[in-house]
């Protein structure tokens, strides 16, 4: 009875007291011409480097980089794809692609190996980063010094639409903002991404509510890696990418070093960019959410241990209750197990109805939040058994043992 009720107080307080992660109203405003009270448009649009890591793409480039390409940007910009040492052709197909699609200029570029000390991605950005740094001005809205006034960090999956640039850069000119992150909606199309996929944005969005990220004086700072758009003299000041080299969980780590050295973040859902990477099955899931669980708990076995515990007693112990008070026929625990988890599935429905999935799957949040309880054990054995953060053939260490 006692646990039961510990679980339901605990989600009364996420409710309440957690920045109201559960909500979906976190979005990027709209601020095209059907919406006239939008901020304004900029009198000179500044100009925008478009920064794609890509390793071992090929599969997923045809439906994301032709979006890129079609962007309808007032001011100057143009697209740096980095072949991080792909297999597949990665380079060869995005330079066929602009060919046959047109649209903004295309720069492919090859950093070789990453250095000492650096993950490939961010590796993949440092380059892609000299490589617009080092372009001519064409523009007066370059600073006349070969740079450009914005970096847009996208991922190889992620398809925007055709005015997402132009929206990014709208609201950090409207807004004084030095970082600009939206989630992309991720492909939800099979059992295990319906079962999965919401979940995880929902489980992030628990650990870094969007309000608190986005309020200047609090401590909490996140960014989603697959569209992040980067004010130029706002990286400088914060030493990125060499200030994050090490970083496995890059995303947050630039928001985090961008907000210390004064920068002003914004994070929040996103209606127009989408990933189009495939996770069919529970494999592959499995894998996306293990490699870097360990990692965000710093590779602490206490805090891997306070985190099982965690999500057992707020995840676990409502249907448990239920069952218990329902076979024993004590009303206490039953009343405070439905109770809790009736709260539970309630916060988790605006997530559902943002990825149009059907409401049945709210009940379900216990199973999957034991899938996810599962996956961060599954992470700290591989770290200890030497496996690391594996990802496209690289496996990383914990920065204490990095070179």
């Amino acid at each position: 009875m006692w646990i039961a009720a510990g679980s339901l107080a605990a989600w009364l307080w996420l409710l309440l007291g957690q920045g109201f992660f559960w909500r979906t109203d976190v979005r990027l405003p709209r601020t095209g011409p059907p919406e006239p009270s939008g901020p304004p448009e900029p009198a000179v649009w500044p100009s925008v480097a478009v920064v794609v890591p890509a390793r071992d793409e090929s599969a997923v480039l045809p439906a994301s980089l032709p979006s890129l390409l079609a962007q309808d940007y007032p001011g100057p910009a143009e697209i740096f794809l980095v072949d991080d040492g792909s297999s597949d052709g990665t380079g060869k197909l995005a330079r066929e692609l602009a060919d046959e699609y047109g649209g903004l200029p295309l720069t492919v570029g090859s950093p070789g190996e990453p250095g000492p000390g650096w993950t490939g991605k961010l590796w993949a950005v440092r380059h892609g980063m000299a490589l617009a740094s080092h372009r001519p001005a064409t523009d007066a809205g370059d600073g006349g010094d070969g740079g450009v006034d914005y970096l847009l960090l996208t991922d190889a999956d992620i398809a925007h639409e055709p005015d997402s640039l132009r929206e990014l850069v709208r609201a950090a000119e409207a807004n004084g903002l030095d970082l600009v992150s939206q989630m992309a909606r991720l492909r939800v199309a099979t059992y295990w991404e319906r079962l999965i996929v919401p979940a995880f944005v929902y489980f992030f969005a628990q650990l870094y509510p969007f309000r608190w990220v986005n309020r200047p004086g609090a401590r909490t700072a996140a960014a989603a890696g697959g569209c992040v758009l980067l004010r130029r003299e706002a990286a400088e000041r914060a030493g990125v990418p060499e200030t994050i080299r090490r970083s496995v969980i890059d995303d947050v780590a630039l928001a985090r070093t961008v907000k210390r050295s004064g920068g002003r973040i914004w994070l929040g859902l996103a209606d127009r960019v989408d990933s189009v990477r495939p996770y069919p099955r529970l494999g592959q899931l499995w894998q996306m959410v293990a490699r870097s669980a360990y990692t965000q708990l710093r590779h602490n076995p206490l805090l891997l241990l306070l985190t099982v515990a965690g999500l057992a007693v707020v995840y676990l112990v409502p249907p448990v209750a239920v069952a218990a008070g329902a076979l024993t026929g004590r009303p206490a625990p039953l009343a405070a197990g439905v109770a809790a988890w009736a709260l539970m599935a309630g916060s988790y429905i605006p997530m559902l109805r943002y990825y149009r999935q059907t409401l049945w799957l709210a009940p379900l949040l216990p199973l999957t939040a034991f899938l996810y309880l599962l996956m961060t054990v599954d992470s700290a054995v591989r770290h200890h058994l030497g496996a690391g953060a594996a990802w496209k053939g690289r496996t990383y260490a914990r920065p204490s043992a990095t070179p």
